[in-house]
């Protein structure tokens, strides 16, 4: 575009005039330029035809024969955007051209479309409903995930309360308590059954945020993702099935393994009843020459009901020990469940020179847990010392007689522990480290199950199971239980506090 003189039509620029302008003939050659329009010309170049729009020369065209103004026309000059305004001028064919930076409107525009693309994209898409709701719960939005979660589109949502759309099981406390949540913290998640439209049973975990009104803070709207967890509930049930019959099992093979002690157990009772019944009949049948011995028959009767009902216990505790169903949690009297599981062990601890001993708190602890598996657990323990004891005897070739200790006691924290103690080979660090990992063991035969799978149980108590090296040389296994017991103990601040 070549500059000349401008003919009469519009007025002079103003050289203060903070937007580029300048006036062009139908041509397109350049009249009149601002210095605000001369500052943005490139110095190497002689014309404008760098900062205006490509397509001026058309522009200019079709604004006089049209004669009116087009607006809103885009060049960039580098990071610069310009808005252009093309006016013309019939009666003189001159063509004001006038600009605006507009860099900053159309990169937050361009932003907010490239924001509100992703927007769309990711909610029109995700498999997670994110919904809007007003502060009673009612729904104010919700994305198309709605359908498959819920079996509703969301125009059927809108308007609808919580009550009516999450149905299957009593929500009205878990709404409460989460709105609470959210009316103080400003952040509240919850897990709840619901029924989908056609019946089917559905698993959501919710995490819900508040949105606050400015000045006085109150709740004005809650935003909510909703996922559907159905698989992970049912995948955790069936971990949770599997682990109980694995349990089972171990306790089946555990029984196998305490065969001779249950033998011992049950053949005194049973050996006393054969004796006392034996006198007893003995007596009878010299009744007419020694009446008096008539009360020995009573005493030998009562002595055979005592030994009877001992082995009647005997049998139900196995049965007990053996039996297959849910996890029953509640109070065990800690220092009676010890003394019931050593007599267990102790035919199994004298074949191999092992004596067991008690320290027992001198009341009795009770924890919150389930009898069967908690004496699981110390059958577990002890048996693993008695092993440790006889490979430790081996190593040294003696044969003293070896001890296991187990102690119960409460310590600083108000946590109940009970502590076996072996006299064992002990293990380093990275042994110690290992020794709860599934099928880690040390033993030829062994699986490496019973120690992890024990250390499983006491986590489902809400306890835990750890090791340390003990002062005789083997190692102490430590079941620490939360304050949750009943009783109280005067053996505290134990130096077994780990």
């Amino acid at each position: 575009m070549s500059r000349s003189t401008p003919k009469k039509g519009f007025v002079q620029l103003l050289s203060q005039d903070p937007s580029p302008t300048l006036i062009v003939d139908a041509l397109g050659n350049v009249l009149c330029a601002n210095p605000a329009m001369q500052s943005l010309r490139p110095k190497t170049s002689e014309g404008y035809g760098e900062v205006l729009p490509v397509n001026t020369v058309a522009l200019i065209k079709s604004a006089l024969e049209q004669n009116r103004a087009i607006e809103k026309v885009e060049s960039r000059i580098g990071s610069l955007i310009l808005l252009w305004s093309f006016i013309p001028d019939a009666d003189t064919q001159q063509v004001l051209i006038r600009g605006r930076d507009a860099t900053t409107d159309i990169l937050t525009q361009e932003q907010a479309t490239r924001s509100n693309r992703l927007y769309r994209l990711i909610t029109e898409n995700t498999t997670d409903l994110i919904s809007r709701h007003a502060p009673d719960g009612r729904f104010i939005d919700a994305t198309p995930a709605s359908w498959r979660l819920l079996g509703y589109w969301p125009e059927e949502l809108r308007g609808q309360r919580l009550e009516d759309v999450f149905t299957g099981q009593p929500t009205d406390a878990l709404f409460t308590e989460t709105r609470q949540k959210l009316r103080d913290d400003g952040y509240a998640t919850m897990t709840l059954e619901i029924t989908h439209k056609n019946g089917a049973r559905r698993w959501l975990e919710i995490a819900s945020r508040a949105i606050r009104e400015t000045y006085t803070g109150a709740v004005v709207e809650v935003i909510s993702v909703s996922r559907d967890i159905t698989a992970r509930i049912e995948s955790e049930e069936q971990n949770r099935l599997l682990a109980d019959e694995l349990a089972h099992t171990a306790r089946l093979a555990t029984l196998g393994e305490l065969a001779s002690s249950i033998a011992h157990e049950m053949n005194q009772p049973l050996a006393s009843i054969v004796n006392f019944a034996s006198a007893s009949q003995r007596f009878l049948r010299n009744r007419d020459q020694h009446p008096a011995q008539l009360t020995k028959v009573d005493d030998g009767l009562q002595k055979i009901i005592h030994h009877a009902n001992r082995a009647s216990e005997v049998i139900k505790r196995l049965r007990a020990f053996l039996r297959k169903g849910k996890k029953s949690m509640g109070p065990v009297a800690l220092n009676t469940l010890i003394s019931e599981v050593t007599r267990l062990c102790q035919w199994e601890a004298d074949k191999h020179n092992v004596k067991i001993s008690r320290q027992l708190a001198d009341e009795d602890p009770v924890v919150i847990a389930d009898p069967i598996l908690l004496e699981q657990v110390l059958i577990n323990l002890i048996r693993n010392g008695i092993e440790a004891n006889v490979d430790a005897c081996q190593k040294s070739k003696s044969i003293h007689t070896s001890d296991i200790l187990v102690k119960t006691f409460i310590n600083d924290q108000n946590e109940t522990l009970i502590v076996v103690t072996d006299e064992g080979p002990g293990l380093d660090d990275e042994g110690v480290r290992q020794m709860f990992q599934p099928f880690y063991t040390s033993k030829p035969k062994g699986l490496g199950l019973g120690l992890s799978m024990s250390r499983s149980i006491i986590e489902g108590f809400g306890g835990f199971l750890d090791a340390r090296p003990a002062e005789t040389g083997g190692l102490s296994l430590i079941c620490r239980f939360p304050n949750t017991h009943t009783a109280t103990t005067t053996n505290k601040s134990e130096p077994l506090d780990a």
